[in-house]
């Protein structure tokens, strides 16, 4: 089987970057036809700016970075410095990008290569909120049934909220565009925080990372050392969960995960639940299933996949 086709959109963010890395460090598997920026964790200037350092760690600058939309479709930005610090890839002491940003729009790029290539080659990956690729959608209807799949990163069902009690940052982020996206007819997966908090960077596996020794591994292992005290103090837990790689680690090996598909809507209307992801798990709204919604990870498995990858690097 030939690489599958990808297009990142993303807010690094450190798990991000470790989604990122992870996708480069797997030619074999994923060919990453671009990166497309978008506001989130931290604004545009510098989620674009960390998606370039990063693809820089991995000695990729051939990969094109495209900065995209700098605010949610209808909403005021909101962002998350209280977990990823006030650079959005704080913990690692990692130089200024000296690649430059590609030309033209995220939401162009995005249009751009799904239209270029074969119908139903190119997987999209988003990593943040999901305004690019609404406004995409909303741009090019057309591409909604040229993509493979989207795999993306967002939403809760059983571990409801982490921005706010009934929602998930990525979704609450953007609830407008992440609706739109929901209803677009594409195939869809979600790694929602029901399978995140499962892969756990524990001492152990954090330490594996640090123990490679490179540049790479080194800095992954000041990331977790980061941003996992906002986790360890929110929820007790052993360490902090690698949300954004689930979405890669997937599409190298998709039997290390297992859910349901399901019908999942998103509320827009509510500011008590807003950005609530309503996945019917149970099949009791009579809704058509729209996304396969993910519940459970092998934590291990998926580690041995993360640290021999980031090997490579």
């Amino acid at each position: 089987m030939p690489p599958r086709k990808i297009i990142i959109d993303t807010d690094p963010g450190q798990d991000d970057a470790v989604a990122i890395l992870l996708a480069l460090a797997s030619p074999e598997d994923i060919e990453v036809a671009a990166i497309t920026a978008v506001a989130g964790n931290v604004p545009l200037e510098l989620t674009a700016r960390n998606a370039r350092i990063v693809c820089e760690l991995a000695g990729r600058t051939d990969v094109p970075v495209h900065a995209g939309c700098d605010r949610p479709l209808e909403r005021a930005p909101v962002t998350a410095e209280h977990v990823h610090g006030k650079t959005g890839l704080d913990g690692p002491d990692l130089p200024d990008p000296t690649m430059p940003i590609a030309e033209g729009h995220g939401v162009d790029a995005i249009i751009d290569i799904v239209r270029r290539e074969p119908a139903g080659t190119v997987t999209l990956c988003p990593l943040g909120p999901l305004t690019n690729v609404a406004r995409a959608l909303e741009k090019a209807p057309d591409i909604a049934g040229r993509l493979k799949e989207i795999v993306l990163m967002g939403g809760a069902y059983f571990e409801v909220g982490n921005i706010t009690p009934t929602a998930e940052f990525n979704i609450y982020a953007d609830p407008h565009a992440a609706a739109r996206v929901f209803a677009c007819g594409a195939k869809i997966t979600v790694m929602p925080l029901d399978v995140t908090h499962k892969a756990l960077v524990t001492k152990t596996r954090n330490d594996a990372f640090r123990a490679l020794g490179t540049p790479v591994g080194v800095a992954v292992a000041e990331m977790t050392d980061f941003f996992e005290r906002f986790d360890k103090e929110k929820y007790g837990s052993l360490g902090a969960p690698l949300h954004d790689p689930c979405v890669t680690a997937y599409l190298i090996d998709p039997e290390i995960f297992s859910g349901r598909f399901v019908n999942v809507e998103i509320e827009t209307v509510s500011e008590l639940c807003m950005g609530m992801t309503v996945a019917d798990w149970w099949g009791v709204s009579g809704r058509a299933p729209n996304a396969t919604f993910m519940g459970d990870l092998d934590a291990d498995r998926f580690f041995a996949l993360l640290t021999e990858r980031l090997a490579r690097l």
